[in-house]
């Protein structure tokens, strides 16, 4: 049973009820993503022969976009190192192509040190741009193992912060960390992976620090910081005379409502990274198989580019019913 608790001073929030349009088509979309229609192209095959180093040291067979296209196979249909290797050939072999297939063991060392193109945000105009954090699964005994033997220590995981673009649904930056690091100290790490202008910074009341508004405006001066002030928050000196984005946030707080800020601010729009971890989750795994923390960072660069392309085959529409 719900604490029952200043019950009659809680918000009652109707469940807001969408319908989606362009079924067919988005339905035809989530066919397609697991299609097994696979092309080379000639530039593909041009380069999956990796270049003559001149450096000292023993020459790769493989370039990093043959490495790649590997590690994403592996990511999209959650296949072992072994069975990726199995796929590649029998693609290989049904296209007639005479190229080497890598060993189980080449991309998991490679993986170690390959760089993973950063997405490009596909918006219009400045990103609006969403940040969050999860927790990921690392490899450990299975649930069946542990309720029957016990487990002898506990199980690690690492957390995931992202930022995502509010109009494409884009994951536009990602680190990886352990579970100890605190959320705001990644803000800085996550906007040097946006390029373009910034037009809004949202995040939930964990980045409600003042170290973090600097940060943003010292990368993207037109930003505005929307992040919800404690419970506890007091405007500062210069609120009357030059209030900043949390002195008015406080003061339209104080006169339309904690709830009436939420929607004259945008931050209702955080809803949509927590949509995007969710599918992160659904779609790639929740847990990262890797090794190292090195593989394990290239792990989500390469489940976090095969993400941001599955909206290219066609994206839900839908439309609030009143």
């Amino acid at each position: 049973m719900p604490f029952k608790a200043n019950a009659t001073r809680r918000h009652r929030i109707p469940k807001q009820r969408y319908r989606v349009t362009k079924w067919a088509e988005y339905d035809a979309s989530l066919r397609q993503r697991g299609s097994l229609t696979v092309w080379f192209s000639d530039e593909a095959i041009a380069a999956w022969r990796a270049e003559p180093r001149t450096t000292r040291g023993g020459q790769p067979h493989y370039s990093a976009s043959a490495i790649q296209t590997a590690l994403t196979l592996r990511a999209v249909f959650r296949l072992a190192l072994r069975q990726t290797e199995g796929l590649i050939g029998s693609i290989l072999q049904l296209l007639g192509l005479d190229l080497a297939v890598p060993d189980h063991s080449t991309p998991s060392r490679r993986a170690e040190t390959l760089e993973v193109p950063k997405p490009c945000p596909s918006s219009r105009g400045p990103v609006h741009l969403l940040v969050d954090s999860t927790g990921l699964r690392l490899c450990g005994p299975g649930e069946w193992l542990t309720e029957k033997h016990g487990t002898r220590r506990r199980r690690s995981w690492r957390k995931l912060h992202i930022g995502v673009d509010a109009e494409t649904g884009q994951i536009l930056a990602s680190a990886l960390t352990p579970h100890a690091i605190e959320d705001g100290t990644q803000v800085e790490p996550l906007l040097d992976h946006i390029p373009g202008p910034l037009a809004s910074f949202v995040g939930d009341g964990a980045y409600d620090q003042s170290g973090i508004y600097g940060t943003v405006t010292e990368h993207h001066p037109a930003a505005e910081v929307i992040v919800p002030p404690r419970a506890t928050a007091v405007p500062s000196n210069m609120a009357e005379g030059t209030p900043s984005d949390r002195d008015q946030h406080l003061q339209s707080i104080a006169k339309h409502g904690r709830m009436g800020w939420l929607k004259r601010s945008g931050y209702t729009r955080r809803a949509l990274v927590e949509t995007a971890i969710s599918r992160l989750k659904r779609v790639i795994g929740d847990a990262r198989r890797s090794r190292t923390d090195g593989r394990r960072a290239t792990e989500v660069a390469i489940a976090i580019s095969a993400l941001n392309r599955m909206p290219e085959l066609g994206r839900p529409e839908p439309v609030r019913v009143a």
